[in-house]
């Protein structure tokens, strides 16, 4: 089906000819056309333009509306103030469109694929080999997921890559102390836990660790085993390689539990680019962007200095020939530029990373390799707090591990679940629990700017009331029991019918979700996305308690009514799954 016009487009696309016809030098000018709480729109573009053509504002936004045809879509416009517009739009327009909307069998409401869609590779979710998850690498898998969906529901060609930290020196003593107890990580089961299989990884390395730091000669034999690592030796890679299983069985137990999808084929961790290394040193040597500073493969910054007011420079080799994470991080810009045909490249990134992605972006640009049609953006995010405003950690000062985390959050929504329960059966709480509380840490994560901290308070999380995952899940399934009740009365648009002001407000909202997601797409901002959603909701609810639905005067206005609750139901569920969180039929 072909994408539905929203109701702001078409009335700006009104407003625009109207105010090209009343001031020619104007033809393509913007209304600046926004929702109003004195009538449905107000357009504020005519004082600026009126300055500019040295007019009386006034008089011009008299000259605009004597243009504009009146009946269809806008059954009012009036002049207002020092040049405001005030546009009121017929019950009629709102309801064709939610029915054209209503009426698309591809499931998008509507909603049009953007027009010039390219392709993104987005790295997110990078977990680290052999170590635990903890609450630090939440944010970046749970954006990062959903700036996924949302790009490509409009249409983007999504590369996902998952760059783990897989490579380095702490790989050596590692290894060496498989190769001495070659039996650490068997398995006695054809399957195993995820979370066993992390105990077996904890359990190894520390005693490879309480080893290295007792025993020189082991030291010494785990040293040696870095360079065997680094040239390739196929016994030594075929032990790395264990690590690499072990820790995937881990990394997917935690990622289905946040009820993400996470596949082998989009894990490229850091030792994917080795063979690039030494070609894109050269590259960069030779091309000048590079130079050699004592030993050390340089790029140098005028505006990156330290404390001592020298030059910081991005180091891409180290002295001793070793490379570092900017090699890395060129190279995989490299493979996904010239190998993937990225457009764009984002990288959901700790904000605490930033100079280092500045760096290694400037450094890129300089060789080339980035420019005016494919380039490079950190999504950077701020840092998880605990209830006292300080970076999460347990009691006793510990960084706090993820499953844990979403363990307690699972725990208490199925508390919620169980208190608002009817016939559901502890098979359906269970189920409804896991929903509701990844739900609730996905939704705090996803209302807030990626770019802010926020704070990981639980009981707020899962509560009914307030801006929560968990409010908005409760006005779904209100919906859905409502619609259940309606039995064979079946959901009609009635354009006939005269709208209530709380009809004709949630029936606005309703008709700009495809502006709204275009935005947050365009903006890799799904905190944007969760307040549409979030006001939506409260829309809704006002709409509930002043309009009657099953018992309302007449049947068609039953049908109606029952219409604008299906097509609420159906945005809300839209919208969430575009945050990756679920919508219960029942709670």
């Amino acid at each position: 089906m072909a994408s539905v016009t929203s109701l702001t487009a078409s009335v700006h696309q009104r407003l625009a000819s109207a105010l090209s016809a009343a001031l020619p030098e104007a033809d393509g000018a913007d209304p600046l056309l926004r929702r109003s709480d004195r009538a449905d729109f107000q357009a504020n573009g005519i004082l600026a333009l009126a300055k500019k053509a040295k007019a009386n504002p006034r008089e011009l936004a008299t000259q605009v509306v004597s243009q504009v045809v009146t009946g269809d879509v806008i059954k009012d416009i009036e002049v207002s103030g020092p040049g405001f517009l005030n546009i009121t739009l017929t019950d009629r327009a709102i309801t064709e469109n939610l029915a054209a909307r209503y009426a698309d069998d591809t499931g998008r409401l509507g909603v049009p694929f953007a027009d010039a869609p390219g392709t993104t590779v987005i790295d997110y979710a990078q977990p680290n080999v052999a170590k635990e998850m903890h609450v630090g690498h939440l944010r970046s898998a749970v954006i990062g997921d959903s700036v996924v969906k949302l790009l490509e529901f409009t249409g983007e060609s999504v590369v996902r890559r998952h760059h783990i930290g897989d490579w380095g020196t702490q790989f050596g003593m590692l290894i060496q102390y498989l190769d001495e107890h070659p039996h650490e990580l068997d398995h006695k089961d054809a399957e195993i836990t995820g979370e066993e299989a992390m105990s077996n990884l904890d359990r190894l390395y520390k005693a490879a660790r309480r080893l290295f730091d007792s025993d020189e000669e082991f030291k010494t034999r785990a040293r040696r085993r870095v360079v065997d690592l680094q040239a390739g030796d196929p016994h030594t890679l075929a032990m790395w390689q264990k690590f690499v299983d072990e820790s995937k069985i881990y990394f997917f137990s935690v990622f289905e539990k946040l009820d993400m999808e996470i596949r082998d084929a989009d894990i490229v961790g850091e030792s994917g680019y080795n063979d690039m290394l030494a070609e894109t040193c050269r590259l960069l040597e030779e091309s000048g962007v590079a130079v050699r500073s004592e030993g050390a493969l340089c790029v140098f910054f005028d505006d990156v200095k330290g404390p001592d007011g020298k030059p910081v420079p991005l180091i891409v080799q180290k002295s001793d020939g070793g490379y570092g994470y900017a090699a890395t991080d060129l190279s995989a810009i490299r493979d996904r530029v010239f190998n993937l045909k990225a457009n764009t490249l984002l990288y959901v990134v700790d904000a605490r990373q930033s100079l280092h992605f500045k760096m290694v972006f400037e450094t890129a640009r300089r060789a080339g390799w980035l420019n005016d049609d494919v380039h490079a953006v950190q999504l950077a995010f701020g840092t998880v707090l605990g209830k006292d405003g300080k970076p999460f950690k347990t009691r006793e000062g510990e960084t706090v591990r993820l499953v844990d985390l979403l363990d307690e959050a699972i725990d208490r929504a199925s508390a919620v679940v169980r208190e608002k329960a009817q016939d559901l059966s502890e098979e359906e709480i269970a189920e409804r629990g896991a929903q509701v509380g990844i739900g609730a840490v996905k939704y705090a994560d996803l209302s807030t700017s990626a770019n802010r901290d926020y704070k990981f308070d639980l009981d707020q999380m899962v509560s009914l009331n307030g801006d929560t995952s968990v409010y908005l899940q409760y006005a779904y399934a209100r919906i859905r029991s409502i619609l259940r009740k309606a039995g064979e009365v079946r959901p009609a648009a009635h354009p006939e019918l005269a709208l209530h002001a709380a009809e004709r407000a949630l029936g606005l909202h309703v008709d700009a979700f495809a502006e709204l997601v275009a935005e947050a797409a365009a903006e890799y901002a799904p905190h944007k996305l969760a307040a549409y959603l979030y006001q939506l909701a409260s829309l809704y609810t006002s709409f509930y308690d002043k309009c009657p639905v099953l018992k309302a005067e007449t049947p068609e206005q039953v049908e109606n009514r029952l219409f604008l609750c299906d097509v609420t139901a159906r945005t809300l569920h839209q919208g969430m799954a575009l945050l990756g969180i679920r919508t219960p039929e029942r709670l």
